[in-house]
């Protein structure tokens, strides 16, 4: 399971931060404006929750690097995860518990041209939900397990190759030295002929 476990977290981040960018895009709320024409509007994800596409951009590259990231690395990006995750589960749980006047101002605002949240409050008739706020749920607390998995089991995760770190020069064991043991000791810095 140790084996698997930075590529499944490292495919769970970067699945939680791409439904969360298409979601960004999905229609979130119908809003039937009272205005006498009762005007039907579809608000998306990112007018929604502002904050949805960047910290959704935000998660899927930190799963890709997470997939590259050293020992310490891994626990900054399990809790920058758990942040991630958590930020948006308080932004989108108050949307599924009732809408805030400020998920649907900016629709309204830009559809009618009126402002101001007495004005706007008056105007809203209904407001239905479709799926995308859940399945952006289910993405958010997918970051959050996701970012304590890494917590837990980062330490144990194999380390990179040290094929290509630099450290202490190792030198060729005594006899003949062939080509490839002579390029090694001049990128050392040490002259195979003396």
């Amino acid at each position: 399971m140790i084996e698997r476990a930075r590529s499944l977290s490292v495919l769970a981040i970067v699945l939680g931060g791409g439904l969360g960018l298409i979601a960004a895009t999905q229609t979130w709320l119908n809003v039937v404006v009272d205005d006498g024409a009762n005007q039907a509007l579809e608000v998306t994800g990112s007018a929604a929750l502002p904050l949805l596409t960047p910290l959704s951009l935000a998660a899927m590259a930190l799963g890709v690097v997470l997939s590259l990231a050293g020992r310490i690395l891994r626990y900054v990006f399990g809790v920058i995860a758990v942040i991630i995750g958590a930020a948006l589960l308080v932004q989108t749980i108050p949307l599924l518990t009732g809408v805030p006047l400020a998920a649907v101002a900016p629709a309204i605002t830009a559809a009618t041209g009126i402002s101001g949240d007495d004005a706007v409050s008056a105007l809203v008739g209904s407001v239905t939900l479709t799926a995308w706020p859940i399945v952006a749920l289910v993405a958010w607390v997918l970051l959050v397990v996701s970012g304590v998995f890494v917590l837990l089991t980062g330490s144990r995760w194999r380390t990179g190759s040290s094929r290509y770190r630099s450290g202490a020069p190792q030198h060729h064991a005594e006899g003949p030295l062939d080509a490839v043991d002579s390029w090694d000791e001049l990128s050392r810095g040490d002259d195979p002929t003396s």
